[in-house]
């Protein structure tokens, strides 16, 4: 494709949006986005998404790729996690084989 084909093509895309924008009758698909906040954990249900992996604090911080002190804390409700790990909180609590699927901590029996 041309450079003056690509600025045609960028062109026409340009003055459809515009003329849909202006028309009292869009032709063309809109679609809505929704994102789900992030949720709020408490101590109980922190330690309950825990237990359900079958992790301990520490390992289940690795996993979370957080200190033990932070699980610890979450769990004894003086801290909360937010962002990106409640965001991984609200996955596992969704599909508890995600920690399977994924396995950032090896469990390994030896002798």
């Amino acid at each position: 494709m041309g450079k003056n084909s690509v600025y045609e093509s960028i062109m026409t895309g340009l003055n459809e949006a515009l003329d849909d924008a202006e028309s009292k009758a869009p032709k063309l698909p809109r679609r809505t986005v929704t994102v789900e906040p992030v949720k709020i954990y408490d101590a109980d249900e922190v330690k309950r998404i825990r237990k359900s992996t079958g992790f301990s604090q520490k390992t289940f911080a690795g996993f979370m790729g957080v200190s033990d002190k932070t699980v610890e804390a979450w769990e004894a409700g003086t801290n909360h996690p937010s962002g990106a790990a409640s965001r991984l909180l609200r996955m596992i609590e969704l599909d508890k084989e995600i920690v399977i699927r994924f396995p950032f901590v090896k469990n390994q029996l030896t002798k």
